[in-house]
């Protein structure tokens, strides 16, 4: 079998494999003789397809017995193992070999898959399979006849655990015992086709996990110390890295990885077919992080919790070292171990500016400060990279150097469409120049952009609010009758901040049914910290309404959606802007929540002159007593 195709191959991997073939295919010669010997009907051409009188004498008298130790066959080994001691020493990656290491096979393991795996590389063990099983339709080796070729009695209880469920070779998927209604020994052994490839040299994963893998970007090395410092340990082989918006675990577990030596194998959960077992997909992804040396990062957790708890189960306790990630606490129910638990951190103006840095490669704009212009984008490693990316083609299409507008323009397009289906997303044109206010609230409206630009540099640079400070978001009010511009000042600061302004009526929201309003907004909320932009409610009396005392169930219920939204509003990290035209009707202590409340008066005739000047423009003619 082997000796032609060696001359052909020079991976000493695959030679190493072909070479270990080559003793299983010495056994099976030997096997082959023994039963020549002990049959005398070999040339009935109907062999296999019915049993004789004669035969059935033989199997009776016949005693079933291991195959003789063959010395020669042990020294064959020992010269192969010690050529491809030597091959390693030299720097060469036997896979049989690695895989054995990953997956703490034992010889036999490494026998009995070399054994199933024989007929994906020589078409002939297929019929010399069916040969020795008196049955010309089974082409793969069954266990018991695995079990003779490794020269033990079909009786070992040793060998049959083997190929039992709770060993690597079964529960990593690394040999599939086939035909479970047959009894034990007749049931047939297969190699699946990703390992097989694997060990004759192909780097192609499996078509299931390649359809849930992506390329994922690592965060700052410095970032990820204390995953770094849990994967140097011998201990539990899961961890949980729970992830705020703007933060990405996957990230940080890709550049812990990264700094310890191994790849890393990154699932989106999220591209998970509705068909698709979780359950097999763990064990598949176990396999492929085996195959390569990887450790594993999957995410977003919540997908597997709304498959049930076997599923977070199959992931959580997978054999490799996996790094789940998930917005939720972690639930001791989750696992039988104890996961290594932390939270990856959102990356402050300065990180991202530096990450904006790595991935532009030096073609920064001129004059653009990047910690204090892309400040306002709360971007993880892997929306920096793609807004790069998207700035640099858009830029490559206009043929002309890199510029500011292109790099929000590319953050703005990281945003994600959720929130669309529940608010208008407007892309601001318009500036401090098309406003038409009073001095009051201009300024007020300024010292609000102004807010809202450097609020990172008070809260991560200088430290300002302590530890207390936990209220990152910034809450303004507009209030004002109809037609006073509390839309278009809400578009100017999304316009001189770079994001885009999302309009949501919560008149739309609320619902006569009970607790209903309270999922639509958190809907809306939830959707919200997905995206970089400021976030209008308009019709904020629809909600925020004065509570007042309970009389009957309506009033309860009332006043709950209230506190719900008042509790919800603390917990916002955005920016959001809240428009009414019935300030008096708002409760207290929404008012009292407030970073900002910006009145917007009737326009007096001045107002109204430049009001009715701007809209009529310059190009159209006007009569002379205009």
């Amino acid at each position: 079998m082997a000796a032609p195709g060696l001359t052909a191959v020079a991976d000493p991997s695959v030679i190493h494999v072909l070479r270990r073939l080559e003793l299983i295919e010495a056994r099976v010669r030997t096997a082959v003789a023994r039963r020549r010997t002990a049959d005398p009907e070999t040339d009935d051409r109907f062999r296999g397809l019915y049993i004789s009188q004669a035969h059935v004498d033989r199997l009776l008298a016949e005693k079933a017995g291991p195959m003789p130790p063959d010395a020669g066959a042990a020294k064959a080994r020992e010269e192969i193992e010690a050529a491809a001691d030597g091959a390693e020493r030299d720097g060469a990656d036997l896979r049989l070999r690695r895989l054995a290491r990953a997956f703490r096979l034992e010889e036999i393991d490494i026998e009995l898959l070399l054994i199933a795996m024989a007929p994906d590389v020589d078409l002939r063990f297929e019929r010399l399979y069916g040969y020795l099983q008196d049955d010309v339709s089974r082409r793969r080796a069954s266990i018991g006849l695995g079990i003779e070729l490794c020269g033990l009695p079909s009786s070992s209880a040793y060998a049959r655990s083997r190929l039992a469920p709770g060993t690597a070779l079964v529960d990593e998927c690394l040999v599939l015992v086939e035909e479970a209604e047959r009894p034990v020994l007749t049931r047939s052994l297969r190699v699946p086709d990703r390992v097989a490839a694997h060990l004759l040299g192909s780097d192609m994963p499996d078509p299931l996990v390649a359809g849930l893998s992506y390329e994922c970007v690592n965060s700052m090395p410095e970032q990820a110390a204390a995953l770094v410092r849990w994967m140097g340990e011998k201990g539990s082989k899961l961890a949980y890295v729970r992830e705020r918006p703007g933060a990405s675990g996957a990230g940080l577990a890709s550049s812990a990885f990264e700094q310890v030596g191994r790849p890393t194998l990154a699932l989106d959960l999220d591209r998970l077919r509705t068909e698709e077992d979780p359950q097999l997909v763990a064990a598949l992804t176990a396999r492929e992080a085996g195959l390569i040396g990887a450790g594993v990062v999957a995410g977003p957790i919540e997908v597997l919790i709304a498959r049930g708890l076997p599923a977070v189960r199959a992931f959580a306790e997978m054999p490799a070292t996996i790094v789940l990630v998930g917005g939720r606490s972690w639930d001791p129910a989750w696992a039988r171990d104890v996961p290594f638990i932390c939270e990856a951190p959102v990356p402050d103006a300065s990180q991202r500016a530096e990450l904006w840095r790595r991935n532009l490669n030096g073609d920064t704009p001129p004059g653009v400060d990047l910690a204090g212009t892309m400040a306002q984008f709360r971007l993880t490693a892997d929306q920096v990279h793609r807004a790069a990316l998207a700035a640099r083609m858009a830029a490559g299409a206009r043929e002309l150097p890199l510029n500011e507008d292109e790099l929000k323009a590319g953050a703005r397009a990281q945003n994600a469409a959720g929130l669309e289906r529940l608010a208008r997303r407007i892309q601001p044109a318009v500036g401090f120049g098309d406003l038409v206010l009073p001095a009051d609230p201009m300024a007020q409206l300024k010292e609000l952009l102004t807010r809202a630009r450097y609020r990172e540099q008070v809260l991560d640079v200088w430290k300002m609010g302590g530890p207390s400070a936990r209220r990152r978001g910034l809450t303004a009010l507009f209030a004002g009758p109809s037609g006073t511009g509390k839309t278009m000042a809400a578009e100017v600061l999304a316009a001189e901040l770079g994001l885009d302004l999302y309009t949501v009526d919560l008149a739309t929201v609320v619902d006569k049914y009970v607790g209903e309003t309270e999922k639509n907004l958190d809907r809306i909320f939830a959707e919200a910290e997905r995206v970089n932009g400021v976030i209008l409610f308009d019709e904020a009396d629809a909600l925020f309404g004065k509570r007042s005392e309970v009389s009957d169930a309506h009033d309860r219920y009332a006043n709950v959606e209230v506190a719900y939204l008042l509790q919800r509003m603390e917990l916002f990290e955005g920016i959001a802007i809240l428009a009414t035209n019935l300030r008096a009707n708002l409760d207290e202590a929404f008012t009292r929540r407030l970073d900002s409340l910006v009145d917007f008066p009737e326009p007096e005739e001045e107002y109204r002159l430049q009001l009715w000047q701007r809209t009529l423009g310059t190009a159209m003619p006007r009569a002379g007593d205009l």
